[in-house]
């Protein structure tokens, strides 16, 4: 048995941990750039139905968020 190898474990621990924040700070601030870009946000009545169908292309024109089925959350796959 190696002795730096104990020594070792905290470090690979920590950083994963810091993978893993990165990740995630990357994940919300690419959600934070899609929603500020929708073009939804900058309509007068956002909540309202789109009245023509070129409306709704312009509406759908974003990239869309699609999320991962039940079984993918519940493993742990975030909504992206």
């Amino acid at each position: 048995m190696n002795v730096a190898e104990p020594a070792g474990r905290p470090l690979r621990r920590t950083a994963r941990k810091i993978v893993s924040t990165v990740r995630e700070m990357h994940y919300w601030q690419r959600r934070m750039m899609i929603l500020r870009m929708a073009p939804d946000r900058y309509l007068p009545a956002p909540h309202r139905a789109p009245e023509t169908y070129q409306e709704f292309l312009v509406r759908t024109s974003a990239p869309l968020l699609c999320e991962p089925s039940s079984r993918a959350r519940l493993a742990g796959r975030p909504v992206s």
